[in-house]
Order: C-alpha cells, then sequence, then structure tokens
C-alpha cells in the first residue's frame, strides 16, 4: 500500500468507498486545518467530509451525518506518529 491515503474513503462497509486495509491502517482527517475525529466518509477531490453528529442514529442503525465543505487533508496516523518522534542522534 502506498503511503498517500485514498482520494475518497469511507467507514460504512456498504459504501463502494470502504477500505479496511486502511481504515486498519489508521487514517486521519484535518478538515480546515483542525483534527477531525468524527468523520464518516470524506473526498479530497470534491472537498467536503461528512462527520457524525453526537450519539443519534438513523432508523438502520446508521450514525447521523452532516456534510461540510472545505479543504480535506487526510494522513496515515502510522507515518505521523513516526515523523514526530525525536531521533536520538
Amino acid at each position: 500500500m502506498s503511503d498517500t491515503p485514498p482520494d475518497r474513503l469511507s467507514t460504512n462497509p456498504k459504501s463502494p468507498y470502504f477500505d479496511a486495509e486502511a481504515l486498519q491502517r489508521g487514517v486521519g482527517i484535518r478538515f480546515k486545518g483542525s483534527e477531525k475525529t468524527n468523520v464518516e466518509e470524506y473526498s479530497v477531490s470534491e472537498g467536503w467530509v461528512r462527520m457524525a453528529v453526537g450519539n443519534s442514529r438513523d432508523r438502520f442503525g446508521n450514525p447521523m451525518t452532516v456534510k461540510a465543505s472545505g479543504p480535506v487533508e487526510p494522513y496515515f496516523r502510522d507515518i505521523a506518529d513516526t515523523a514526530e518522534e525525536p531521533s536520538n542522534n
């Protein structure tokens, strides 16, 4: 797998944009410059994220979401963790 997260990714297994390998590796999202932990789906090329709203669920048990537009910056958490660790030189 490359070091670049997918252009579009969803946490819903029924979605065509679901990628278990990328999710297992750990994808972090910066939206409008701040770290978001409640992102259900994102698209970098279209510039939007779909975020969960509270703990409410729809009639199928899926989280209620809101779609917000703006700059999206996905990254793999394992790469970011190794980049932040200081080297012992």
